[in-house]
């Protein structure tokens, strides 16, 4: 029998955090939150698998350290995804653990207007089980197997595609969360659901796990983890207004949900893709809109914007500018990781800056490490490399904060590095 939604929050809470907790101290960090996190092995792994250097010297001395606390500069990205299904309970839960001092809800819609945690309005046949069951009759898009050829290489890929507009809220609560993956070349809809990437894991995508939740759910889950929250307004897959519901109220609706629940504006980041999203908060939402992150979306270095779009942004009151990895490092003429031209323009610009998503491009040592670190493949030698990254991002290009897959790896650099 499953649990309650607000039983499994508070079983999570109970059990990730064994410890007394805190009341408070001289950073402002949240009086609830753990005064100690669980990193497990892998921050360790990658220290060991350094070359050796000051920077791994200081590294392997602060591992001896044996207590870790929350960095806000540690920010859960979708939870903790390299592992857990995203935007679940159990994504969060495992997030808040591992010392993310923020965690990540990607809001989007349903059919009846209520907000979701979800990567993307039209995800729901990558990262749930709707496809078999009975609601995969409601997707704007049904399963369509893929066709093969007599050696079973893939002809036409097996499509889908399913939005939470197109189910109640009801209806989305009835689902489970799993991995974000599809395998093209399935001739069944429970074929399709695999996919998972081999440097992930389907561990935590049982009946019992992959609890899926509602904005206002994960603000409450948020609450009781003692972690600030960063919630990113998705852009609707349907045509907006939406059956009335106008961009700038669904931009509205999500910032009303942290009022209700009485969440200091100060507590919360709230992100956009779209510019017109982040202008709406400061110029109607100033005490949010102060810290509204400028998404960069960004695929090449030839797409990112020079100094006087960096400066025009912050004459529109944006003061946080959040590209990819890649955008904010480059290599110098002996190999060396340095900040890019676009990092320096930002700070030439007076804006804060915020990047995503470290332990997300699986294996680095083999030298094929795609989007996220194309300006800096050829300084990726070792799995160990990413906390060089890290080192980098903060001294040298000084960002505010790293959204990560797996927060203890960015947690127990920020401990070491003395970061908030």
């Amino acid at each position: 029998m499953r649990l309650p939604l607000l039983g499994l929050l508070l079983l999570g809470f109970v059990c990730g955090s064994a410890m007394a907790a805190p009341q408070g101290d001289k950073h402002g960090r949240h009086a609830d939150r753990p005064s100690h996190v669980q990193l497990g092995p892998r921050p360790f792994f990658l220290v060991d698998d350094m070359a050796d250097s000051p920077l791994k010297n200081q590294l392997k001395q602060c591992a001896q350290r044996g207590h870790f606390t929350p960095r806000d500069w540690s920010i859960g990205h979708r939870g903790a995804a390299l592992q857990f299904p995203e935007h679940t309970v159990e994504s969060y839960t495992a997030a808040a653990r591992m010392g993310a001092g923020i965690v990540e809800c990607d809001v989007t819609f349903t059919k009846d207007k209520e907000l979701v945690c979800r990567h993307a309005q039209n995800d729901l046949h990558t990262t749930t089980n709707i496809l078999v069951t009975p609601l995969a009759a409601k997707c704007t898009k049904p399963f369509v197997p893929a066709t093969l050829d007599a050696t079973g290489k893939v002809v036409t890929p097996a499509t889908a595609e399913c939005r939470t507009s197109d189910i109640t809220l009801a209806e989305f609560k009835t689902l489970r969360g799993k991995m974000d993956a599809s395998n093209n070349a399935a001739r069944t809809p429970a074929e399709y659901l695999g996919g998972t990437a081999n440097f992930r894991t389907d561990l935590y995508s049982g009946p019992s796990s992959g609890t899926l939740m509602t904005h206002a759910e994960s603000i409450e889950l948020f609450k009781r983890l003692g972690v600030k929250m960063t919630p990113e307004l998705k852009s609707a897959s349907v045509t907006m207004p939406f059956d009335g519901f106008t961009q700038d109220a669904y931009a509205q609706k999500m910032i009303d949900e942290y009022k209700r629940a009485g969440v200091p504006p100060r507590h919360v980041f709230p992100q956009s893709f779209n510019i017109n999203d982040v202008v709406y908060w400061v110029r109607n939402e100033a005490a949010f809109g102060k810290q509204a992150v400028y998404l960069d979306d960004a695929n090449t270095v030839a797409d990112l914007p020079g100094y006087s779009e960096l400066a025009g942004y912050k004459s529109m009151g944006i003061n946080i500018w959040a590209p990819p990895l890649f955008a904010l490092m480059a290599t110098d003429a002996a190999g060396k990781i340095v900040p890019s031209q676009a990092a320096r323009d930002a700070k030439a610009a007076g804006l804060g800056l915020i990047t995503w998503s470290l332990e997300r491009a699986g294996i680095l040592a083999d030298g094929n490490n795609g989007f996220y670190y194309q300006t800096v493949d050829s300084a990726l030698t070792s799995e160990g490399e990413m906390l060089r990254v890290l080192d980098v991002l903060a001294k040298d290009v000084g960002v505010m904060g790293v959204f990560s897959d797996w927060p203890a790896t960015t947690t127990f650099y920020a401990n070491c590095a003395g970061l908030r």
